[in-house]
C-alpha cells in the first residue's frame, strides 16, 4: 500500500492485528454518531458485493452525516486503514468490497434533500435508492434518466461511483451527463464542492492535465457513448468545460467519498409506446439497433431467442428490439424504418408491462446457463458468474463484435447468452466460468485477457456500465496503453497521496484472477449452495413490494442486510469458509440471522439464481442442533410446534384443554400476543370415513394436518366441488403427514421418517393427488424428493401433486363452476406463488366470476414462526406489506380468500376477518344451485 498505509487486519501478530482492530473500533466509536460495527456479523455481511471477489473488512461505519464522514477518515487516517463506501453492494467489479473500513450510506445518509421542479433538479444524500428518487420526482412529471436494473435498491452514491446506465441511455445518457455538482470528502480531510470550471479541483490537478492535454485528446476512443473504464480524464479538456463533477463520476471511491449530490432530471414520456421488433437473428437485430437512433428512441434493447423459453406476445423471430418511444407517430415512424421480419406496437401499459416482463424476466434468465440449475460438478454448467458483464463497443461494430465474441465463447468451451443495451452497443453477458478449481481460474484469466483483445479491437471499453473494479482494470492498459494508465495513477496520487480510498481497485489493481470469493470453499454442501447467491441484491427491495413477489419479507419488515436473503446467503458463505465464522454449525451468528427468516421460498422463485434459503435453514437448524444434549438447545417451539401432527394425533382436541392451563402457552413455546388455534371437535378424515360415495374414486385427496384437526370445513367442502365435477374421492388407506413442520423447524431425520410412513401409507396409489394446503402441496413437490433422493416413491408422489384448482382443470375440463359474482381480496400463499404457481387458481376464480386480484408477499404468520416468542413484530409487519392493506381497500361485500391455513389465522388475528378457502366458496355456490 501507498505510502506507509497499514491495514491493521493484515499486518503484524495476531494480537497486535486484535489491538490494532480494538483501538480502531473505540477511535470511531467516540468519533461518530452513527453506528460502528466490528463484529463477526458485520465484517461477514461485507465481504463481497455481485461481483466473483471477496475481501474481508475491518469493520463498518453507518455515518448519521457529513461530519460523522469526515470523523471516520480522521480516524482511519490516524490509524493507516483505508476506507471503502457502499451502496446497494450491487457492484460486479469487486469495488464495493474493501479490507478497512466500510461506510454504509444506506442506513442513515440515505434521505432525499430538495427537489426543484422548476430547475429539473434534485439534491441527494449518497445512500439514497434510485426509485425513491424516482417516486419522488414522479408527480412532477420528472425522472432521474439513468435506470439500471438494480433500480430498486442502488443507490445514488453507488450510481455516481460506477457512472450507472441503464435501459434509457440512449436517451439520457449516463450517470455523469445527469450530474451537476458534488460534494465530497478526499482521504487527507479536505471538502471539496466539484463541478464545471475546474471548480473543486484539488491542489495539482488542473496543472496535471494541463501537462497531458494531447494525451487526454488522443487517448480515449471515439464513437463510444458508453465508454465507463477508467477515469474519465478528458471531461477534464477546456473545450469539455473542465467538468470536476463528470470526472469524478466513476472513479469507483477511489479519490473521494460523495456526501450529496445535485443531479439533474428529465420530463417522463407523455405518451409512453413499446415496439418491439423481430429479426432473424441476433446479428440482424444488433446491426439494425444503430439504424434506428437518429429517430430518438428512448430505449433499444436487445435480446435473442436463447434467452426467452415459452415467452408468447413477442412477434415473430430469432432475436427482438425494444424500443420506447414517446407518442404513436414517433413509434410508426421507427416500424417504418426498422426492416424488422415483424413487429409490435403497444399502447396499452398493462400491455407493455407484459412485454418488458419478458425482457426483465430474461435478465434473470442469463444467470443461469442451459445445463440445470445445478452442477453435478464444478465447472459443469448450470451456473453463470459475473466478470465480463457489459463490455461496449461502437454501436455500429455490434453485430460483428457479438459473432466474434460467440466464437470465442465456442473456443474457450464456456457458455454465457448476450442480451443488452444494443443501442448503446453494450451487452451484458454472464458466463458459465469454473471459478472452483486451478484449471478453470486459469482459463478464467486467459479468456478475459483474450475478450479484452476483442473489444479493443473493435475500439470498444472493456466496462460500459458496471465499472473496472478489480476485474477489468488490471486489462485497461490493453485499452488506453501504458502512458495513458500511468496518468490515471498520477491521478490518483493527486486525489489520494495516501493511497487510503478503496485500493486496489481501478489503479494500481489487484490481479483479476486473485481473491475470488471460490477460493478455499468446499465443493459441495451448504457453502457451495450458498455461493449460488451472486449479490444482485434483489432481496434488498425497500417498503412495501408490489404485485405478486413474495422476497424478502424479512428484509422489509427490518430493513436489515443479516435479514436479507442475500446477507444470509453471505454468513453462510463465511460459515463454510471458517474464517470470518469460524465455529462452523455452532455460529449464533448464522443462527440469529436465520431465525427471522419465515420459510417463505419466495427466494426459491424470486431470486434470479434461485438461492433457497428455507431449505438451507433447514439444513442448519437441523446440523446446529445435532450431537449430544442438541435436542436440550433446541427452542420448545421445535417440540410443540415443529411435531404438532404427532400431538395432534395422540392428543386431538385433549390440545384445546391443556392449552387453557395456566403458563401452558409459555411451556409451549407460544408467544402471549397469540392464541393457539382450536382442534375441531371432528376429524375431516373421520367425518369422510363415515359417508359413502357413488362415484369410483378419481382423485386422492391428501388429509393434511390442518385441513384434518383444525379446518376439517375446507376439506367436506372440497369433496362436495370435486364430486360435483365429476371426480370421485378417496383418501389415503392410513395417516399421511408431508413433514412441513418437521422440515421448517430444522428436525430432518424425524422429517424423513414422517415423509416415509406416508408413502408406505400410499402404497401402489396411482394417479393425481389433490392437497388443499399449499404449503404441504409445496413440500411434497420440493422437499420430499429432496430430502429422500434415492426413494423412487418419492419423485412419483411429488409428480403427482395436484392443487385444488388444478385438480379441476385438468380432471374436469368440461365443468362449469358456479357463478358467484363478486369481488374477492386476501392473499396467494407465498409457497403457492414459489412452487406451485396460481395460473390455474386466477383461471378458476374468472371462471366463477370471483374479481379482483389477491395480495402478494407472505403474511407473516408462516406456520410457527409467528407464534413463537421475539417473532410478533415482525410478523405484524410482514402482514403489513401487502396482507392487511388490501383487507383494508377490499370492497365492503368482497370475500376473503386464502388457501393457507397461516394466512386465514393471520388475517382473523390481525384483521378480524374470516377468510375461506376457494373451495368453500365454490362449494356454497354448488349448494345454491342444487338448492341444497
Amino acid at each position: 500500500m501507498r505510502r506507509g498505509l497499514r491495514h491493521p487486519g493484515l499486518v503484524g501478530t495476531h494480537q497486535e492485528r486484535a489491538g490494532d482492530l480494538a483501538g480502531l473500533a473505540a477511535g470511531l466509536r467516540a468519533a461518530v454518531a452513527g453506528e460502528v460495527d466490528f463484529s463477526t456479523t458485520a465484517r461477514a455481511l461485507t465481504t463481497m458485493d455481485a461481483s466473483n471477489y471477496r475481501r474481508v473488512p475491518a469493520g463498518t461505519v453507518a455515518p448519521r452525516d457529513a461530519d460523522d464522514v469526515a470523523a471516520v477518515l480522521e480516524v482511519c487516517r490516524a490509524h493507516g486503514t483505508p476506507v471503502v463506501a457502499r451502496g446497494g453492494g450491487t457492484s460486479i467489479g469487486g469495488q464495493a468490497t474493501g479490507t478497512g473500513v466500510v461506510l454504509d450510506f444506506t442506513r442513515h445518509m440515505a434521505g432525499l434533500v430538495s427537489l426543484d421542479p422548476e430547475a429539473r433538479t434534485a439534491v441527494v444524500r449518497p445512500g439514497l435508492v434510485l426509485d425513491r428518487l424516482r417516486e419522488a420526482a414522479r408527480p412532477y412529471g420528472l425522472t432521474f434518466g439513468p435506470d439500471p436494473s438494480t433500480h430498486s435498491r442502488c443507490t445514488l452514491g453507488g450510481m455516481i461511483g460506477n457512472n450507472a446506465c441503464g435501459a434509457h441511455s440512449v436517451a439520457w445518457g449516463t450517470t455523469a451527463d445527469n450530474v451537476r455538482s458534488l460534494e465530497v470528502m478526499t482521504y487527507a480531510g479536505a471538502t471539496l464542492t466539484l463541478g464545471r470550471g475546474g471548480q473543486g479541483a484539488p491542489a495539482g490537478l488542473l496543472d496535471l492535465v494541463d501537462r497531458h492535454l494531447a494525451l487526454l485528446r488522443t487517448g480515449y476512443p471515439a464513437g463510444l457513448p458508453r465508454r465507463i473504464s477508467g477515469y474519465a480524464l478528458d471531461a477534464l479538456l477546456p473545450e469539455r468545460g473542465v467538468d470536476l463533477a463528470r470526472a469524478f463520476c466513476g472513479s469507483e471511491g477511489t479519490l473521494g467519498v460523495v456526501t450529496e449530490a445535485t443531479v439533474a432530471l428529465v420530463p417522463l414520456p407523455t405518451e409512453p409506446v413499446l415496439v418491439v421488433l423481430g429479426y432473424a437473428d441476433e446479428s440482424a437485430a444488433a446491426e439494425a439497433a444503430a439504424g434506428l437512433l437518429p429517430y430518438e428512441p428512448l430505449t433499444v434493447e436487445g435480446m435473442a431467442a436463447d434467452l426467452v423459453h415459452g415467452a408468447s406476445g413477442l412477434p415473430k423471430g430469432g432475436a427482438w428490439l425494444f424500443c420506447e418511444t414517446d407518442g404513436e407517430a414517433a413509434a410508426r415512424r421507427l416500424v417504418r424504418a426498422a426492416d424488422a421480419i415483424d413487429s409490435a406496437v403497444v399502447r396499452d401499459p398493462a400491455g407493455q408491462r407484459a412485454l418488458w416482463r419478458i425482457r426483465e424476466d430474461a435478465a434473470g434468465t442469463a444467470t443461469r446457463t442451459p445445463g440445470g440449475t445445478s452442477r453435478t460438478e464444478p465447472g459443469g454448467g448450470g451456473e453463470a458468474w459475473p466478470g465480463w458483464e457489459d463490455c461496449a463497443v461502437p454501436p455500429a461494430r455490434l453485430g460483428a463484435y457479438l459473432r466474434e465474441f460467440r466464437a470465442l465463447l465456442r473456443e474457450f468451451g464456456l457458455r454465457g447468452v448476450p442480451y443488452g443495451h444494443f443501442g448503446d452497443g453494450c451487452v451484458h453477458v454472464r458466463i458459465d466460468f469454473d471459478l472452483w478449481t486451478e484449471k478453470g481460474v486459469r482459463d478464467f484469466r486467459r479468456f478475459s485477457e483474450a475478450v479484452a483483445d476483442l473489444v479493443v479491437a473493435h475500439g470498444g471499453s472493456l466496462s460500459g456500465e458496471h465499472g473496472d473494479g478489480q476485474a477489468r482494470a488490471e486489462l485497461l492498459p490493453k485499452m488506453y496503453g501504458e502512458e495513458l494508465v500511468a496518468l490515471f495513477g498520477a491521478v490518483k496520487d493527486v486525489w489520494d497521496p495516501d493511497g487510503g480510498l478503496n485500493p486496489g481497485m481501478l489503479v494500481r489493481p489487484r490481479p483479476l484472477d486473485e481473491g475470488l470469493r471460490f477460493t478455499g470453499l468446499p465443493l459441495v454442501g451448504l457453502g457451495r449452495e450458498a455461493a449460488r447467491c451472486v449479490g444482485v441484491a434483489k432481496c434488498r427491495v425497500e417498503g412495501p413490494s408490489s404485485g405478486p413477489g413474495v422476497m424478502c419479507p424479512s428484509y422489509r419488515a427490518t430493513g436489515e442486510e443479516k435479514h436479507s436473503t442475500r446477507g444470509r446467503a453471505r454468513l453462510l458463505h463465511e460459515m463454510a469458509l471458517g474464517e470470518v465464522i469460524t465455529d462452523g454449525w455452532r455460529s449464533e451468528e448464522v443462527r440469529e440471522a436465520l431465525d427471522l427468516c419465515l420459510s417463505c421460498k419466495g427466494c426459491r422463485s424470486d431470486c434470479p439464481v434461485g438461492v433457497d434459503m428455507a431449505a438451507y435453514k433447514a439444513e442448519f437448524l437441523d446440523r446446529h442442533y445435532a450431537g449430544p444434549l442438541g435436542f436440550l438447545r433446541r427452542p420448545r417451539s421445535h417440540w410443540t410446534m415443529g411435531r404438532l401432527p404427532y400431538w395432534l394425533d395422540v392428543f386431538g382436541r385433549g390440545l384445546n384443554t391443556g392449552m387453557r392451563l395456566p403458563f401452558a402457552a409459555r411451556l409451549a413455546g407460544v408467544t402471549p400476543e397469540r392464541a393457539m388455534p382450536r382442534v375441531a371437535e371432528r376429524t375431516f378424515t373421520s367425518w369422510f370415513a363415515e359417508r359413502a360415495s357413488a362415484r369410483p374414486p378419481a382423485v386422492t385427496l391428501w388429509p393434511d394436518t390442518f385441513t384434518d384437526h383444525l379446518a376439517p370445513e375446507v376439506g367436506r367442502a372440497a369433496v362436495r366441488v370435486l364430486e360435483a365435477a365429476g371426480l370421485g374421492v378417496a383418501l389415503p388407506q392410513g395417516r399421511v403427514c408431508c413433514g412441513l413442520t418437521y422440515v421448517s423447524t430444522g428436525q430432518l431425520g424425524a422429517a424423513r421418517k414422517v415423509m416415509r410412513r406416508a408413502l408406505d401409507a400410499m402404497g401402489d396409489r396411482e394417479g393425481p393427488v389433490v392437497v388443499l394446503e399449499p404449503s404441504c402441496a409445496a413440500t411434497l413437490r420440493t422437499d420430499l424428493p429432496e430430502l429422500l433422493p434415492d426413494d423412487p416413491r418419492a419423485g412419483r408422489l411429488a409428480a403427482s401433486v395436484r392443487t385444488f384448482a388444478e385438480a379441476l382443470e385438468t380432471l374436469a375440463p368440461d365443468w362449469t363452476p358456479p357463478r358467484l359474482d363478486r369481488p374477492v381480496t386476501g392473499q396467494t400463499h407465498c409457497h403457492q406463488h414459489a412452487v406451485l404457481g396460481d395460473a390455474a387458481d386466477r383461471r378458476l376464480r374468472e371462471r366463477a366470476g370471483l374479481t379482483g386480484d389477491l395480495a402478494g408477499g407472505c403474511c407473516g404468520l408462516a406456520g410457527n414462526f409467528g407464534f413463537e416468542p421475539g417473532h410478533y413484530e415482525v410478523s405484524v409487519k410482514c402482514a403489513e406489506d401487502q396482507l392487511l392493506p388490501a383487507l383494508r381497500g377490499a370492497a365492503p361485500h368482497a370475500a376473503v380468500l386464502a388457501d393457507g391455513f397461516s394466512c386465514r389465522t393471520q388475517m382473523g388475528d390481525l384483521a378480524g376477518v374470516r377468510a375461506r378457502h376457494v373451495a368453500e366458496l365454490l362449494a356454497e355456490g354448488v349448494d345454491v344451485g342444487e338448492g341444497v
